[in-house]
């Protein structure tokens, strides 16, 4: 045990000896390396070689901080970049999104015939002429209908309102609004002496509801809805009505004991 601790106590002097010649070697080639330095200083055939190291110090030094500069800026570029890509990939996740889930009710690519597009622009216009002034005219008689609800206006609608309300389902309802709407007003486009039994009583009512505040404005009323769609006029439909308000698709207007959906 006594051996053992004595050969320990050695090695322990040894590398404390090894670390102190380490670092006075150091020292001495320090000294050696100063003296070198300055012996070259007073050496009459090296002026020239310091005179020109002093002299292109400060361009160096100016060459070094420009690359600094540099490289600041290319780390800066690099960080912008980055942020660039991540949005470029969230854009990309979102139109993919969009692409997979397009609302099945959006209108749709009108067809073009192959005679259409053969056809010269005076043959077009020969035909247009050509078509009855009497359809024309019909054609004037635009029936107004409302625009679907875009994204931004459904999420722009408070959580109250939505309530578990989804986009597809608001949308559904404004085009069963929409038809009952068009075929109100097909009916009231319509002469007299073309129509049955049934239209006419439509008709007459359709008459009876006008106000001043209707005159010449598209509007339905719950009759209207039942008639000619399969909505029930019940406490979800009207939650749907808000929203539509909310979104200015369609304004109330009482009166006769009657609550007229008008179009805005």
């Amino acid at each position: 045990m006594l051996l053992t601790n004595a050969v320990l106590r050695r090695r322990m002097a040894s590398a404390d000896l090894e670390d102190m010649c380490f670092h006075l070697n150091n020292k001495i080639s320090t000294i050696k390396k100063t003296l070198q330095l300055r012996n070259i200083g007073q050496n009459q055939s090296l002026t020239s070689v310091l005179s020109k190291i002093t002299q292109e110090m400060p361009l160096l030094h100016s060459l070094l901080n420009k690359m600094e500069l540099e490289v600041q800026r290319q780390e800066k570029l690099t960080e912008s970049l980055k942020a660039l890509q991540e949005s470029v990939e969230k854009d990309l996740i979102q139109a993919q999104h969009m692409k997979e889930n397009v609302p099945p009710h959006l209108p749709k690519k009108v067809k073009t015939s192959t005679m259409d597009l053969y056809m010269k622009p005076k043959e077009q216009a020969k035909d247009a002429v050509s078509q009855p002034v009497q359809k024309v005219l019909k054609e004037k008689k635009v029936i107004k209908e409302m625009a679907l609800i875009t994204v931004q206006e459904f999420e722009s609608v408070p959580m109250y309102m939505k309530n578990r309300l989804t986009y597809d389902q608001i949308n559904s309802i404004l085009q069963d609004l929409n038809k009952a709407v068009v075929c109100k007003y097909k009916i009231m486009h319509q002469p007299l002496k073309s129509m049955n039994n049934n239209a006419r009583k439509l008709y007459y009512r359709f008459q009876e509801e006008e106000t001043k505040d209707t005159k010449d404005n598209f509007f339905v009323v719950d009759e209207d809805i039942k008639e000619f769609t399969q909505l029930k006029v019940d406490k979800r439909f009207h939650g749907i009505l808000n929203i539509l308000r909310h979104c200015q698709r369609i304004r109330e207007v009482r009166g006769k004991g009657l609550v007229r959906y008008m179009l805005c």
